[in-house]
């Protein structure tokens, strides 16, 4: 489905500790967290998700984060709510919200999710650019990151935008996956096997050398530079500078084997963290 509006109250974040969760998010990359409904949501893991605090007053409330629901609705034993986990991403410290005045353009009153506690509605198709804009411009303004340009895979395909951004290579993305599968290759978890087939979705697409790293001229080559990785594991990449590799991510997990159980290691894999290895060392590629 489109995006959707996540309403809660300043009373939700005090019992969520909110606090604690942007501090997470400042210092790993994301945060996944529960969120409770009363009724089973329409909304598939993958989906674009944006917080929003609303209150008796315009002071209290206003936009203050991003995610991306990274679960199927499920039920809990013993409890009538339904819940998804969502990954928040991108969260403002509680005061510095994106206040409704200047919200009025981007997301009309009336799609406002409603008081009362939390809630989800799906945000119209057509407000979706405009929100995305203010969120670049008014939301959390972190150290920059390099992303791929979105597009075929040109020559200077690496440039520099908010760690917050949302949008990916959907070729990159999609040449990557189908050479290595949908299972993260840290840890090996399959959002598919778990949850169905729409769920890889929520698996992200980690650069094994920062592309900061790479020379402006470098081109992307999505099979030998990007992996598969579900949200923890690329939070804990990223929770270190340069990132983490896929074989530190395995040897600090359960497992500590090199390789996962059952993988295939190609020549084009060895040459590829050969060639990773070096440009990381200061070598040449």
């Amino acid at each position: 489905m489109a995006a959707v509006i996540l309403g809660c109250d300043t009373n939700m974040l005090v019992r969520w500790d909110y606090q604690a969760v942007v501090k997470c998010v400042a210092e790993f990359g994301s945060a996944i967290e529960r969120w409770c409904l009363e009724h089973r949501p329409d909304v598939s893991p993958g989906t674009e998700a944006w917080l929003l605090l609303h209150g008796s007053n315009e002071a209290a409330a206003g936009l203050i984060g991003h995610g991306v629901v990274a679960s199927e609705p499920y039920h809990l034993a013993g409890a009538n709510e339904w819940f998804i986990a969502v990954a928040f991403d991108a969260l403002l410290p509680l005061g510095e919200q994106i206040r409704p005045g200047i919200l009025a353009d981007a997301l009309p009153h009336d799609h406002w999710a409603k008081a009362g506690g939390p809630s989800l509605v799906a945000l119209p198709p057509s407000y979706e650019p405009s929100l995305r804009r203010l969120w670049r411009a008014c939301g959390p303004t972190p150290a920059g990151r390099a992303e791929v340009v979105g597009g075929a895979l040109p020559p200077d395909a690496v440039s520099t935008v908010q760690v917050s951004r949302f949008e990916r290579d959907p070729d990159a993305r999609r040449i990557c996956l189908a050479f290595h599968g949908t299972s993260c290759a840290a840890c090996g978890f399959s959002f598919e096997s778990a949850y169905g087939g729409s769920a890889a979705e929520a698996l992200a697409v980690h650069h094994v050398v920062p592309p900061d790293m790479l020379g402006h001229g470098y081109q992307l080559d999505p099979i030998a530079d990007l992996i598969p990785l579900c949200p923890n594991c690329h939070a804990v990449a990223h929770s270190v500078n340069p990132p983490r590799t896929v074989s530190e991510l395995r040897s600090m997990g359960p497992a500590s084997s090199q390789v996962m159980r059952g993988e295939v290691v190609t020549p084009l894999a060895l040459r590829a963290q050969e060639d990773a290895r070096r440009i990381m060392e200061g070598g040449q590629g």
